[in-house]
């Protein structure tokens, strides 16, 4: 990590260079502090926790935070706040697999018909995200950086039990914001690329509003508000003994159900040509986002299937 002279600091200071007058490192003084004194006084490896020493207006969610009474008394559905939705993840024979429809909704509208709600956050994880997509969109960014950040200052990736703690302890930095209905509640997706058995390598780990995390042993999970209709779905027809392409097929056939039940979960687009976005986290690919063609493939298989057999 390259600091440079000149760059302005948290109050006025450069990067290396305090500003004149500012007080002794300490977590409380960092804020008179460069980036450079203020991060080397602070003495640990996590950009979120520096961020909010010396920065933590920039946190997700903080806003709500304020004593004003605009900010007490706004509500997702008063200021119109998208919302994603259904989210779903599957261990397979070779790891994990994480997919989510494209809908986000405000109220009774759709706001956007191609958000995207997967994100890969380093070479063997990914996060889903449900709930408010504003604030959820920013937490995971802030999670990619925090986990390049502890990869860079450390040497090594943090390992898969670390970076769903850190998760969530961003998830509970959020529950103001949740206790005003702003709720963020991510899927996690990894690979414990310190486990020798590759069935066993791919992990999903659950969140609460409150931070809480829980890990998923029965191969599937799903979030938002048609898991409900995907978990009844994955239950049928998931099997953790599955490879890559048949476990891609029952993640996109989840959330076509979930789609067929629930208003907020947007369907495979056809004529727009919008399909859920995959990920699959393997020991020797990582992470990989799986093409639109190849998902155009399966959905096609899919809906021919449906229309002779509606019911699945």
């Amino acid at each position: 990590m390259e600091f440079r002279e000149g760059i302005p600091g948290p109050a006025g200071g450069s990067f290396g260079r305090p500003s004149p007058g500012s007080p002794e490192p300490g977590r409380d003084g960092l804020a008179g502090l460069g980036h450079h004194a203020a991060f080397a006084a602070l003495g640990e490896t996590s950009f979120a926790n520096y961020v909010a020493a010396t920065q933590p207006h920039l946190l997700p969610g903080r806003m709500f935070d304020a004593p004003r009474t605009e900010a007490r008394s706004a509500t997702p559905e008063s200021l119109g706040v998208p919302h994603g939705t259904t989210i779903v993840a599957l261990q397979f024979a070779e790891g994990v697999v994480i997919a989510g429809d494209r809908r986000a909704t405000a109220g009774n509208v759709i706001a956007q018909r191609d958000i995207e709600k997967i994100f890969i956050t380093d070479s063997h994880s990914a996060v889903g995200i449900a709930g408010s997509a504003g604030i959820a969109i920013e937490m995971i960014r802030l999670y990619s950086v925090e986990l390049e950040h502890y990869e860079k200052i450390e040497g090594v990736a943090m390992s898969l039990d670390g970076k769903a703690n850190r998760l969530a302890g961003m998830i509970r930095g959020n529950l103001g914001a949740a206790m005003q209905g702003f709720v963020v509640v991510p899927l996690f997706a990894g690979y414990d690329t310190e486990e020798p058995d590759p069935a066993k390598a791919g992990r999903i780990v659950t969140y609460d509003p409150t931070g809480g995390r829980y890990d998923e042993w029965l191969g599937y999970h799903a979030v938002g508000s048609g898991s409900v209709f995907a978990k009844s779905a994955l239950k049928k027809i998931h099997r953790t003994s599955a490879d890559l392409q048949t476990t891609l097929r029952s993640a996109v056939e989840a959330l076509y159900d979930a789609a067929d039940d629930d208003t907020a979960t947007g369907g495979p687009d056809l004529v727009r040509k919008i399909y859920p976005v995959v990920v699959s986290i393997t020991g020797p690919e990582g992470a990989v986002r799986r093409s639109e063609e190849e998902i155009a493939g399966i959905v096609d298989r899919i809906v021919a299937d449906r229309a002779e057999n509606p019911g699945g």
